[in-house]
């Protein structure tokens, strides 16, 4: 990420301080009002952002309300969004926002520091049940209100009613990150309280959209918010989002302009059949995320003890023929991070898909002969193909793979267990990352905290080193040392790869499809952030 933050350092000031911006231009191309049709399956779970996790109501969380913090439409950089200005103090612990003032809830109230501090309260709190609870761990008071022994973070402080302040109980580089997740979204006091349980289903934000209906089974609903503090967003008037279509139908639709977008993506089973229509193709939007599938060896379980036996295996899996089991719709994969992450290092090529060589380092290991061995994978297409794949590469040079396909619960179970599984394809369960900093790929997943029973390092790998130089590249807030910082990452993730508790396979591609009529830059469509879709800054080209 060139520019980690959109702060500047302040020499003669003793703080770090970020420049008051707006978070998102508007497009000059972009002509205000009409409206379209998003097509899901299956219905929303909940649009309350202190709950909702998944990939379907992600986007759609954003657009009914706001953060202190956002991304640039399309792209992974940080821009501040209900903060009109933060700074950060010279040991990283402290950060303090000013607000945007006259910023309105959906409800006509304004919002102020007050809602800021009861929104992250709330999320803390172990009776709300948030799944983003543990974004939050490095603020004053967490583990006394994650336990339901206070009634809120001591860290948290209203200063006034337009700035807020957070006391750290260290250095965190991706505090700004977590401001930035749905989690962090701020929420009406008074709305909550009148719902309940059930303010998933009544949203009251800040954001460019609010709800208009919700008709369990069939619709959901947006229309613009005429209040919105960013004058001129959103452009359109109104989104439906039509619930119970199945893709295949859905593309039908979006073929014959019913539609403007099939939520769920172009169906598996079509995708070939659109990718040789140029009429079709033309419509499609590619984009990377931030995905990495990975096959892991337990580094506990003999032979994979020996660093020699990993490396031969990262030389023996053909990736490319991997990504063509799945139609292209991914890219060979080097290293833990996926490309479009900050720290990604993008002169290293990876291990070679060299059979032979993989043949000399098993009998440097003393497996002249191979071995045998358990490959375990979630049981849903198409893993258990790609698992077959791998397994045929591996065969080559003499590693009998023999393949467990179970459901993922069984699979992550055997993951968490010290021996559980000496070898497992991530596939179904891989990493997607949270936020788009590079520390989100390591600690649950590379790190020493993740390799204990039930965590989700499933190599077992513990660096000890590696762990303090991750613990020294988060104490770097300073944005001026964001290359710094992502250059400490990207040497980290090297010497990873040296050690080879992984093979990374491919980096995921997303692909979506839109109708004729849509406007906006394609990487709105793909947006790494607010996926599947940046609702607030596409718009029809249509509109009289």
């Amino acid at each position: 990420m060139k520019k980690y933050l959109v702060s500047t350092v302040a020499a003669a000031a003793l703080m770090l301080g970020a420049t008051a911006v707006q978070a998102q231009d508007v497009d000059p191309n972009a002509k205000p009002g009409g409206e379209i049709v998003i097509t899901y399956k299956d219905d929303v779970a909940t649009l309350d952002p202190a709950i909702g996790y998944d990939w379907q109501n992600w986007s759609m969380i954003k657009s009914l309300f706001d953060g202190l913090m956002d991304y640039k439409p399309g792209t992974t950089e940080l821009v501040p969004d209900l903060a009109e200005s933060y700074e950060i103090s010279p040991d990283g612990q402290t950060f303090t926002f000013k607000l945007r003032p006259g910023v309105k809830f959906h409800n006509g109230r304004e919002m102020t520091a007050e809602d800021v501090k009861y929104s992250i309260d709330r999320v803390v709190n172990p009776v709300t049940q948030s799944p983003g609870q543990g974004f939050f761990a490095s603020i004053k008071g967490y583990d006394e209100a994650a336990a339901g022994k206070s009634d809120g973070l001591s860290g948290i402080t209203v200063v006034d009613p337009l700035t807020i302040k957070f006391e750290l109980t260290r250095p965190d580089a991706t505090f700004l990150h977590v401001m930035a997740i749905n989690f962090s979204h701020v929420v009406p006091k008074e709305e909550v309280e009148k719902y309940g349980a059930d303010f998933g289903k009544h949203p009251v934000g800040t954001g460019a959209y609010k709800l208009a209906e919700w008709t369990l089974g069939q619709r959901v609903v947006f229309e613009k918010n005429p209040d919105h503090w960013h004058k001129g967003l959103p452009y359109l008037d109104k989104i439906t989002f039509e619930i119970g279509q199945e893709p295949i139908v859905a593309l039908l639709r979006l073929q014959k302009g019913e539609i403007d977008v099939p939520g769920d993506g172009i169906p598996p089973a079509k995708f070939q059949e659109v990718m040789n229509d140029p009429e079709q193709k033309a419509r499609v939007v590619e984009g990377g995320q931030l995905h990495t599938g990975y096959v892991t060896m337990n580094v506990n379980i003999p032979p994979f003890d020996n660093v020699k036996v990993r490396q031969a295996v990262n030389m023996a899996i053909n990736k490319e023929r991997i990504v063509q089991l799945i139609n292209n719709r991914a890219v060979p994969a080097n290293q833990p991070l996926p490309p479009s992450m900050p720290g990604y290092v993008k002169d290293y090529k990876g291990y070679p898909f060299d059979p032979a060589k993989a043949k000399e380092l098993l009998a440097e290991a003393g497996q002249p002969d191979g071995f045998s061995t358990d490959l375990y994978v979630m049981n849903t297409d198409p893993n258990p193909r790609i698992a077959q794949g791998i397994q045929q590469d591996l065969a080559a040079i003499g590693i009998k793979a023999n393949i467990q396909a179970l459901a993922q619960a069984n699979v992550i179970a055997a993951g968490g267990e010290k021996e559980g599984a000496p070898m497992i394809w991530s596939g179904g369960m891989a990493w997607i990352a949270d936020f788009p900093d590079p520390s989100n790929f390591y600690g649950p997943i590379l790190g020493c905290g993740g390799a204990v029973p039930g965590g989700w390092n499933w190599s077992w790998y513990c660096n000890e080193d590696l762990d303090k130089k991750a613990a020294e590249a988060d104490s770097i807030v300073d944005p001026a040392k964001a290359e710094e910082r992502n250059k400490m990452w990207g040497d980290i993730y090297m010497k990873i790869m040296e050690d080879a508790p992984w093979a990374p396979i491919f980096n995921e591609q997303r692909f979506t499809m839109k109708s004729a009529r849509m406007g906006g830059a394609d990487n709105l469509y793909v947006d790494p952030v607010h996926i599947p879709i940046n609702y607030d800054n596409v718009y029809v080209k249509d509109v009289q």
